[in-house]
């Protein structure tokens, strides 16, 4: 790793990082029908390409999985602030589209949230909220079509 050198720096944005909280770091080999594992061993799955012969997840379910469980952080970080008690059973179902079109290859996205007992106004301010400060929602706000469907 000692050769690298950034080759699109272009494509950093100007946010002002204040602290660095974690960072994940992922080995890939293999590309869609490879294998990806963490440095502390946590995750180790094998990849495949969607609706292909292999067994293993592939990156548009990870993706579904990582902004799920960052939105629902979301909500709780946001829950207190707004007076909301979040429900034991708050669950999202997750989309994630790979698809093609004039430009080539992109995603789009569905997040089905489900607050089962909150007033409909409390549920949509919660997820406005977090919609706002989910790093997922931000990293792709203006990017990709999102759609957010919500249940109580």
């Amino acid at each position: 790793m000692e050769n690298q050198k950034i080759i699109d720096a272009a494509n950093t944005a100007q946010v002002v990082i204040k602290q660095v909280l974690y960072t994940g770091k992922v080995h890939i080999t293999g590309g869609r029908d490879g294998a990806a594992k963490s440095d502390d061993g946590r995750l180790d799955v094998s990849l495949s390409t969607p609706g292909g012969q292999g067994t293993g997840t592939n990156p548009e379910q990870l993706f579904a999985a990582g902004w799920s469980a960052c939105f629902i952080g979301a909500m709780k970080h946001n829950a207190p602030r707004l007076g909301i008690s979040l429900p034991a059973a708050t669950a999202i179902d997750a989309e994630v589209d790979l698809a093609s079109g004039d430009d080539g290859f992109s995603l789009q996205v569905r997040l089905h949230v489900n607050l089962p007992g909150l007033e409909f106004e409390q549920a949509k301010k919660l997820v406005e909220a977090a919609h706002q400060t989910c790093p997922y929602s931000k990293a792709t706000r203006g990017n990709i079509n999102v759609q957010i469907h919500l249940a109580v």
